[in-house]
């Protein structure tokens, strides 16, 4: 039996897809998957030293791991007119304009959300902050915003806090496309075929949990960090979708398009073509 390193956030969305894995709920064709959990930019920070075998990487951070993983179709996490919330204090006044001339946490400078704050506010100054700090010091007035993401972009009005832009609304009027914020990435120097049945195998947990989704949300609550159910149901929702399982053309369209957005601001330091893994003609096989 082949065993590989699987590396995901310790949240409920990545719970819920990885459930069926966890569990031991399918079958894995001879494949066994060491879970590891890590917030979204250690993970990225651990990919440019190819650490991990399968790993979940910000979008932002593909354009710094392109030469040692390749994204693979199923797995990726997309906003339907969602995404990564801007917060300020409660009186604070602070509107999106005033991004620019202000310091705002990040929850690191290889994620999507500090790239789409860039885009919005190239002038900005980001501070990195661990995710889960974020609240915290933006309520404590360590800076004036934060860029929140995972449960915080639903429990932020506990802490004292409020919305002062939501980039994934933002981004959707721009472009009239999904949000592409991270997806589930494979070394390069994996063969083809092991690639291939590594997608069958997500795609059929990923599959497993949505025609499962009671006892998946079972699950993946136990990472929601004190989410109700209505609220955990309602946060996997936001970011296990169609695209999900396939990223499909839309999906390709909207990283692309992030990705030359950055390019052309400097963001990133190469213009940065999407490939998707495994090809479309061997996609037929992984139902």
């Amino acid at each position: 039996m082949t065993t590989l390193t699987l590396a995901h956030s310790p949240d409920a969305d990545d719970a819920f897809m990885f459930y069926a894995l966890a569990r031991e709920r399918i079958d894995t064709e001879g494949l066994r998957f060491q879970h590891v959990l890590e917030d979204i930019e250690t993970l990225n920070q651990r990919a440019r030293e190819s650490t991990y075998d399968i790993t979940a990487v910000s979008f932002h951070a593909y354009a710094y791991l392109h030469d040692r993983y390749a994204l693979l179709r199923c797995g990726s996490s997309f906003g339907d007119g969602c995404g990564p919330i801007v917060v300020a204090r409660v009186g604070a006044r602070l509107e999106a304009s005033g991004l620019a001339r202000s310091r705002v946490a990040v929850p690191g400078p290889l994620t999507t959300a500090a790239l789409l704050l860039k885009l919005f506010a190239p002038k900005v100054e980001t501070v990195p902050v661990r995710f889960d700090e974020i609240p915290a010091a933006v309520a404590e007035g360590k800076v004036a915003a934060g860029v929140l993401i995972h449960e915080g972009q639903l429990t932020f009005a506990g802490a004292g806090l409020e919305k002062v832009l939501d980039l994934g609304a933002w981004w959707a009027k721009e472009t009239s496309l999904p949000v592409p914020l991270g997806g589930n990435a494979v070394r390069r120097e994996l063969a083809p075929e092991h690639v291939a049945q590594i997608a069958r195998v997500l795609e059929r947990s990923i599959r497993y949990a949505l025609d499962h989704r009671s006892e998946a949300l079972d699950y993946a609550l136990q990472f929601g960090r004190g989410m109700s159910r209505e609220l955990g149901d309602k946060f996997v929702g936001m970011y296990v979708n169609r695209w999900t399982l396939e990223a499909g053309p839309d999906g390709r369209r909207a990283l692309q398009l992030l990705l030359d957005r950055a390019f052309d601001a400097r963001l990133i330091p190469a213009r940065m073509p999407v490939e998707l893994v495994p090809p479309l003609a061997d996609k037929d096989g992984l139902r």
